[in-house]
């Protein structure tokens, strides 16, 4: 993977690439005029790691620059400050690596470091070690904490210390709301809070409306989505497979206020075996999906996009939000939908600037002539 090259007077002619690649690649699909979300120039990632290079008695952050002509060859490139990484880890960087230079302790055969920030300005490390770590290292560590004003975590091979806590608090102001997200260490989470935010603010305004009606949202993560329109339906009904996402979102769920959402730990495709009434147990059974009158499905894949029988279940409903961090899987996956649905908003989402990496997202609604 390359390192980007950030250059802030460059960022509109990168954003204006991106748009024009877009709306060619989906041209075929007639959607209405693509809606541009940018991001900031630099400094708009919320968490990073980085590799910990150990020279002699010096020891600093690297990254691995692949070289085009031989892609098993990497290029190890000193990173003292990251211009793509938020400016509380820039500022941290230095200081924690100055912090444990001269403690044996801490940095014998460190590994690793990953940092995760937030708006509201928490910052929680954790330091990777090819080690087991013991008393000394978690006493050192507490005094780094205090040093630094940061939280710590340790891990190694089947360790993983928790000083304070494992998560940092999110704050969002969406249309005048103050969201809350509990985002877990080492778990998925939007990096880019600000285009985050807006992302969060063009589904509130697609699905605008839908009171009388529930949403279905799947791949729900730490409901990102899900608290930001919930106030927005009847009620939601989120479903997600992994264990530690499904427990923050519930939290974040508390967290907010919410009282119309339920959270299932559930795949997409138990979720469409259940509809279908192919699937029983309890966790079914408590979803209790007779009560809901679902007019709107919201869903954000992995970068493979949807299987085809995901993308059934979706044809279904009278609405679909797709969320897209693969142009290449969202085209294939439009070719199903389109069938049945057609594009009534197309969004661009600047999630990943200087890179080649896209997010969109998409409101599809069902053709007249479907139902």
């Amino acid at each position: 993977m390359a390192i980007p090259v950030v250059a802030p007077e460059r960022y509109d002619d990168q954003l204006a690439a991106k748009r024009s690649s877009i709306t060619e690649r989906f041209a075929r699909f007639s959607p209405p005029e693509l809606e541009v979300f940018a991001s900031p120039a630099s400094h708009y990632r919320q968490r990073c790691e980085f590799r910990v290079w150990h020279d002699a008695d010096d020891i600093y952050y690297v990254m691995f620059e692949v070289e085009p002509e031989n892609p098993a060859q990497k290029q190890v490139v000193r990173m003292d400050s990251y211009a793509v990484a938020s400016r509380g880890i820039n500022a941290l960087m230095p200081r924690l690596m100055d912090a444990i230079r001269d403690r044996p302790v801490l940095r014998r055969r460190l590994f690793q470091v990953d940092f995760l920030t937030t708006l509201s300005g928490e910052l929680l490390v954790t330091l990777i070690y090819h080690r087991p770590l013991e008393e000394d290292w978690e006493v050192e560590a507490r005094g780094l904490e205090a040093t630094l004003g940061v939280m710590i975590i340790g891990r190694s091979r089947k360790q993983r210390i928790v000083l304070t806590r494992d998560h940092v608090w999110e704050r969002l102001e969406v249309d005048g709301r103050e969201l809350v997200y509990q985002q877990v260490e080492n778990s998925f989470t939007q990096p880019n809070a600000e285009v985050c935010r807006a992302m969060l603010s063009w589904a509130r305004d697609v699905t605008a409306g839908s009171q009388a009606h529930d949403l279905v949202e799947l791949y729900c993560g730490n409901g990102n989505f899900t608290i930001a329109l919930a106030n927005n339906f009847r009620r939601v009904l989120a479903t997600e497979i992994s264990r530690t996402s499904v427990a923050s979102a519930r939290e974040n769920v508390l967290a907010n206020g919410i009282d119309n959402v339920v959270i299932g730990r559930m795949s997409a495709e138990e979720f469409s075996q259940a509809l279908r009434g192919e699937k029983e147990g309890r966790r079914v059974t408590e979803m209790q999906l007779e009560d809901y009158d679902f007019s709107t499905v919201l869903v954000d894949p992995p970068r493979a996009g949807l299987d085809e029988a995901s993308c059934e279940l979706l044809s279904g409903y009278q609405r679909i939000v797709y969320i897209s961090c693969n142009p290449e899987s969202l085209e294939a996956n439009l070719d199903v939908l389109t069938r049945t649905h057609a594009i009534h908003r197309f969004a661009l989402f600047d999630q990943f600037p200087w890179t080649d990496h896209t997010e969109c997202g998409v409101l599809l609604a069902r053709r007249a002539e479907n139902g």
